[in-house]
């Protein structure tokens, strides 16, 4: 088994091979003038099981055709299987058409993963479960759960907890966590009027006296995520803790979040988001890689990698 790292989140990639004892594979990536990526592996890898890290976020479309160009090598210096380990899978917002004439771009990078060939591929909270379906691979599709009520029980336990969900299609991601740290459930009903933009109509559920755990996959502009905590303070709740796994943080949304009514932002490392989030102490960051090394080694040694969440 050998841990190959792309370059949009080396920290990451370091921090896996390091739980798993192992080094990562020397491999040389640069970028030409004209912005093309090459890519040469510096080691024998003939027969062996190949683990790439890559996350596809920004630049997407550059992290994107790094990963495949790796893999393409991969799959010319004969490795006996690649694994694309995709922390954070880039265009699966874009799952299913939403208008007339729109590309279903998640379908795109799955049959452009397969074609590079891809054996199998291991991410972390994806934006609709069905897109494993897009591939006919293996998909072992992570969840941060876990790691969520662990926080939660060891620095919130002595609160009123209530877990929100920010909108109706994360009814069951937030269910998930209410279950593990036995809280009640509240959902906010939210409309977007236009990409990018969203409005708060109503909370369903008691709020008031209460912590409030927003928990979702996904922050990027931040602007509903910062609508949503002043809806619930408004509705009377105490404090607003937001968990998330992906943080994008396009734009302004640090400044977004620095300025709003959370009281503490906690997302994941699956982005590396060092450089602009320093120094800002409203933002904590919980790293994966413990549970991204398990899933690899369970994976190379073919034990159930779904044990890791019962």
């Amino acid at each position: 088994m050998k841990i190959l790292s792309g370059t949009s989140n080396q920290k990451l990639s370091k921090d896996i091979a390091k739980q798993l004892k192992l080094k990562l594979v020397n491999t040389n990536i640069k970028r030409f003038a004209d912005g093309e990526i090459y890519i040469e592996i510096n080691e024998n890898i003939r027969g062996n099981s190949v683990f790439v890290v890559q996350s596809t976020s920004n630049p997407a479309n550059d992290n994107l055709m790094e990963l495949l160009l790796v893999i393409d090598a991969l799959k010319r210096s004969s490795a006996k299987n690649i694994t694309a380990v995709i922390p954070y899978y880039g265009y699966a917002r874009q799952d299913r058409k939403v208008a007339p004439r729109t590309s279903i771009s998640a379908k795109v990078v799955a049959n452009l993963l397969t074609n590079a060939g891809a054996s199998r591929v291991v991410t972390v909270d994806l934006h609709a479960g069905q897109i494993q379906g897009f591939f006919d691979m293996p998909v072992d599709n992570l969840f941060t759960t876990p790691l969520f009520a662990k926080y939660i029980k060891k620095k919130l336990k002595s609160k009123k907890l209530i877990c929100v969900s920010p909108d109706v299609g994360g009814v069951q991601r937030t269910r998930g966590l209410a279950t593990r740290i036995k809280a009640d459930l509240a959902i906010i009903d939210k409309r977007r009027p236009r990409a990018g933009q969203s409005k708060v109509m109503n909370i369903i559920g008691d709020v008031k006296g209460k912590t409030c755990i927003i928990v979702d996959d996904i922050i990027d502009s931040g602007g509903t995520i910062v609508n949503a905590v002043a809806a619930l303070k408004k509705a009377g709740a105490v404090d607003v803790y937001v968990f998330i796994t992906h943080a994008v943080l396009s734009g302004a949304a640090v400044d977004k979040i620095k300025e709003s009514k959370i009281k503490k932002l906690i997302i994941t490392d699956t982005i590396d988001n060092s450089k602009k989030i320093k120094n800002n102490i409203k933002i904590e960051v919980l790293s994966i890689s413990s549970l991204m090394a398990e899933a690899i080694k369970r994976i190379a040694n073919s034990n159930s990698v779904s044990d890791l969440f019962n």
